[in-house]
């Protein structure tokens, strides 16, 4: 958990890092370009009215691109007078690129196919028209896009490397917080252990002369079981959340049997119950795990199924097998559990309907199948429609990194 917050914090940082250095940048680039645009119209402008064509030298006043000048009158002549900067000796392509710039709308703009900008000044006897090399201003552009693009990656790199060590000392108060619950959690679960079984032990050995005492000690002991029930869902819970917690290593597991096995476990409690449990299972299903938690986790699928399927209703599980997970699905038809309710079904203590607070569980078998499922790299779903409810449950075929 700590570690995966540790992540988030490093991609939101990186996240809004990203968006400011994008929007640095982009503002560079627009008012770069903004601004040898100015510089390229600037020069034409000035070619068209004192006939200055040459480039100016870097440090000069008003340096700017070279350009030439067509002058157009209406006889169809026209005169060609420039920059040695440009060969104006191909009348046939000159034709082209004055042409394309006389039938265009607006008296300025980009000639992408000749890579020249142009701007046309009417006048009482012709039409001027001042030329200059864009691919000059393009290449300024790609420079620039070039430049920003080793900044940027630099900087977030470094942005990275700070960003996750840094997480760290923001996630540490969390950790504190967390493991501090997770040791109380298991410490109060091992001292509530002790006198319950004293309880439960207590109420075996106790014989109640009358049916009013006896139904006293019944409730006792009914109650101290629920109890016990509670406390090894708790300490099974923080086994499973607290990183320092020796876990067994994952085997192969042949999920197949293992689905198969804990059908079969709990065909005659639907039975009893007055449901049916219907099955279809793949074979040759096998996946890395530890197989008594995999077997927790169906047990704690169907017997969900059972308490909450109606009456002479039939269950049904089934396990697939794709390319590269397993799918395991139980459903049980019944009332829609509300949408809205949905995502908090796998909260610890929990409960989607406080109607179904006669039943003996205390919320906490989703929480544990969901860290179940996690912990070997899965997850569990659930939807629910007029229909029926059904919970998903996707698991890896092969081991992968769980963070």
């Amino acid at each position: 958990m700590i570690r995966k917050l540790r992540w988030k914090v490093t991609g939101v940082s990186m996240l809004l890092s990203a968006v400011i250095l994008l929007s640095l940048f982009g503002g560079v680039f627009f008012t770069a370009r903004s601004s040898l645009r100015r510089g390229s119209e600037q020069a034409m402008e000035q070619a068209l009215e004192v006939g200055l064509f040459e480039a100016l030298r870097p440090g000069q006043d008003g340096f700017a691109p070279p350009c030439f000048v067509a002058e157009v009158y209406p006889s169809g002549t026209v005169r060609i007078t420039g920059s040695s900067y440009y060969q104006l000796d191909d009348e046939a392509a000159l034709q082209d690129i004055i042409q394309d710039c006389l039938t265009r709308s607006e008296d300025s703009g980009l000639l992408s196919a000749y890579h020249l900008r142009y701007l046309r000044q009417p006048r009482p006897l012709s039409v001027r028209i001042a030329f200059t090399d864009s691919s000059l201003e393009q290449s300024a552009l790609r420079a620039l896009v070039g430049t920003s693009l080793l900044i940027g990656l630099g900087a977030l790199a470094v942005l990275f490397v700070c960003s996750y060590f840094l997480s760290a000392l923001v996630t540490k108060p969390v950790e504190r917080s967390w493991q501090a619950q997770q040791r109380f959690l298991s410490d109060a679960s091992h001292e509530l252990k002790t006198p319950l079984t004293v309880i439960l032990s207590s109420a075996d050995l106790l014989h109640a002369s009358d049916e009013e005492n006896r139904r006293y000690v019944d409730n006792i002991r009914s109650e101290s079981r629920r109890m016990r029930a509670l406390v090894e869902d708790m300490l099974t819970l923080s086994r499973l959340e607290n990183p320092h917690h020796q876990q067994p290593p994952f085997t192969p597991v042949d999920f197949s049997d293992l689905v198969t096995e804990a059908a079969l476990r709990f065909e005659p409690v639907a039975y009893e119950a007055g449901r049916e449990l219907a099955y279809e299972v793949a074979e040759g299903v096998t996946l890395p795990g530890r197989s008594g938690q995999l077997a927790q986790l169906c047990g704690i699928l169907l017997d969900n199924a059972i308490k909450y399927a109606p009456l002479h209703s039939t269950i049904r599980l089934t396990l697939r097998r794709s390319e590269r997970s397993a799918c395991l699905e139980v459903e049980n038809p019944g009332e829609p559990i509300p949408s809205e309710k949905l995502p908090h079904l796998f909260d610890r203590f929990y409960r989607a309907d406080d109607s179904r607070s006669d039943h003996s569980g205390f919320g906490l078998g989703l929480a544990i199948a969901r860290t179940i499922a996690q912990e070997h790299g899965g997850e569990i779903r659930c939807r629910s429609d007029q229909r029926s409810t059904c919970f998903t449950v996707t698991l890896p075929l092969k081991r992968r990194n769980i963070g």
